[in-house]
């Protein structure tokens, strides 16, 4: 039986040798870039956010030029991603928010970032972690769904409740890079159909894999 700390001294140490500088994938040189990246990304993969961001950011260099535009034009900029209506009308109104309550400038604080339209916990949590290097654990699909698999965390239903489980017990100077192993490791290897198991480097500490090997064992 391996015991809770036990998985996480495991996962950080393969994660730490085999990963040990993890970052996002999206495309990005500023927070205000980083902003709209992510809000891009819901529901997107990185790939396709990546091909929109460079015609976005030339036409849209700043907030400034972002709040004056209108939710037609930022359309036609993002319609390749999904749900572009609702994308391009937060864009605009995150923009203005922007201006209108922090001059301009991306706050670094989650709940200060929520206030943004378009800004959701998980998106916050991204741009303090990835922007500024806040501690802070983005729950998305493949968080969520790593976490679960390998035993990381217990009876954790929501996002939320990962990201409490998670931020508890790995160490906050980690949490940042540990939220780009879960990530890179649920996009490549623990995938949500047909997992990689026998190119995982976990399996052996994985509560999933070693429920299954039970079964078929019986």
């Amino acid at each position: 039986m391996i015991s809770t700390n036990e998985r996480y001294n495991r996962f950080i140490e393969y994660f730490n040798r085999t990963m040990p500088s993890a970052t996002t994938e999206l495309s990005y040189s500023n927070p205000y870039e980083l902003l709209v990246a992510v809000i891009l990304s819901a529901q997107c993969t990185d790939k396709r956010v990546n091909m929109v961001t460079p015609d976005f950011i030339k036409r849209f260099p700043n907030p400034e030029t972002l709040a004056a535009s209108s939710t037609e034009e930022v359309y036609e900029l993002v319609k390749s991603c999904t749900y572009p209506n609702s994308k391009a009308k937060h864009l605009v109104e995150m923009a203005q928010t922007l201006l209108s309550k922090f001059d301009g400038k991306v706050p670094e604080d989650v709940q200060l970032l929520q206030q943004l339209p378009g800004v959701g916990r998980k998106t916050a949590n991204v741009v303090a972690s990835v922007a500024f290097n806040i501690p802070a654990m983005p729950v998305d699909t493949h968080v969520f769904r790593v976490a679960r698999r390998l035993g990381l965390v217990t009876n954790a239903k929501t996002p939320l409740a990962v990201e409490r489980q998670l931020t508890e017990k790995i160490p906050a100077q980690l949490l940042a890079t540990a939220h780009h192993w879960l990530i890179l490791h649920g996009r490549y290897v623990c995938t949500a159909r047909n997992p990689k198991c026998s190119e995982c480097g976990l399996a052996d500490i994985c509560k999933e894999f070693r429920s299954k090997a039970k079964s078929s064992e019986k």
